[in-house]
């Protein structure tokens, strides 16, 4: 097939279907010190629809018995909608990354899911934004200031970049280059160490009050998106909340697990009058033709892999959506964070991972 035969005009194409549809790697770029960059489009003529800084949960087939759930934030933007992109860091302890880095080269298809997520000025806008990362958390943000530099290049973004030494500061001559299009995007570099090969001037040490003052002496009016390791986002969250700032405008990608609601109002909500913390559902699994004991405040995916029902899971926090499945019959409390959109849940889909039952329920798993 030659390029001028797979040309498509966009209003003869459909949105990617992750129920349907394989991804497929076209390209594998390296950024830095283990981080690789790998675009993918859809194996049938898709585009993609998505908000500036979502994710999506790939199932790699690091076993041929049991693939492994990752999830990934779009590096990508969805004013280039005919292709994505994830740029992954692998750890020492990576087994999903690391299995990316060794095998997976263009032409190979993936199992997706998503994208989806909560973490975008769409979802919180402002009338001026703060963009704090470190390491491959910049990807959210890369995202967002891609879609803003192709559709919306007068908007007012302060982005901060955090790296361990200059080498790791990923996109940084992107962003230069974006800069000199968007006359209110300023950057900010900030590294905890360089060595003399590097000629490094900027700022070092770690984030703190004064060198955010520094580079964004009027952070206290922005609306602030923040993505890296736990540790520091903790500590960009209490350096804001120690100098007064609106945490109502503070936004942070985090993959942390819904929380448990009380069994108790479970049982209230089931109409049991008086709460029985005792009561005991019992799930169907239609598929796999078994009835398990479901223990009040445990969930759907809990009481699915006690009976050795094998249902998909990536993040367990109500996030990726890799565990939706159908809900046949019966009512769930689902305490999801954005992993499945209101149309599947009209359908009748749940999330098996943040889902627990009200009582008797059937599920096609």
């Amino acid at each position: 097939m030659t390029i001028a035969s797979s040309f498509r005009h966009f209003d003869e194409l459909q949105p990617f279907n992750d129920r349907q549809q394989l991804l497929e790697c076209i390209s594998v770029t390296a950024e830095g010190p283990d981080v690789m960059t790998f675009g993918f489009k859809a194996d049938k003529d898709s585009w993609f629809r998505y908000l500036p800084g979502q994710f999506v949960t790939l199932e790699l087939p690091v076993t041929a018995d049991d693939p492994v759930m990752r999830t990934y934030t779009l590096s990508s933007t969805p004013s280039r909608p005919f292709s994505i992109a994830v740029t992954v860091k692998a750890q020492a302890s990576s087994i999903g990354t690391r299995w990316m880095f060794d095998h997976l080269k263009p032409g190979m298809k993936l199992k997706a899911f998503g994208p989806l997520g909560d973490f975008s000025f769409v979802r919180h806008p402002g009338e001026k934004y703060l963009f704090i990362s470190a390491g491959s958390g910049i990807t959210p943000m890369m995202s967002m200031t891609r879609w803003m530099a192709d559709c919306a290049p007068q908007t007012d973004v302060s982005f901060l970049s955090c790296a361990r030494q200059p080498d790791d500061l990923l996109f940084r001559d992107e962003l230069e280059n974006i800069s000199r299009n968007m006359p209110n995007l300023n950057l900010g570099f900030i590294v905890e160490t360089h060595a003399p090969r590097h000629s490094w001037h900027g700022l070092r040490g770690r984030i703190e009050t004064s060198k955010l003052a520094l580079l964004a002496p009027d952070f206290r009016e922005r609306t602030v998106f923040c993505c890296g390791p736990e540790p520091f986002m903790r500590g960009v969250k209490s350096m804001l909340e120690s100098v007064g700032f609106d945490m109502n405008r503070y936004h942070e990608e985090s993959f942390q697990p819904a929380s448990a609601p009380d069994p108790a109002e479970l049982a209230i909500r089931a109409g049991a009058g008086e709460a029985d913390a005792s009561a005991v559902s019992t799930i169907t699994f239609t598929m796999a033709g078994k009835d398990a004991k479901c223990q009040p405040g445990q969930t759907i995916l809990q009481t699915a892999r006690l009976a050795g029902v094998r249902i998909g899971a990536a993040c367990e926090g109500g996030l990726c959506g890799t565990c939706r499945v159908m809900k046949i019959s019966g009512d769930v409390e689902m305490n999801h964070n954005g992993g499945i959109l209101d149309d599947e849940i009209d359908e009748g889909y749940i999330l098996a991972c943040c889902s627990r039952p009200i009582g008797d329920v059937q599920i096609e798993a």
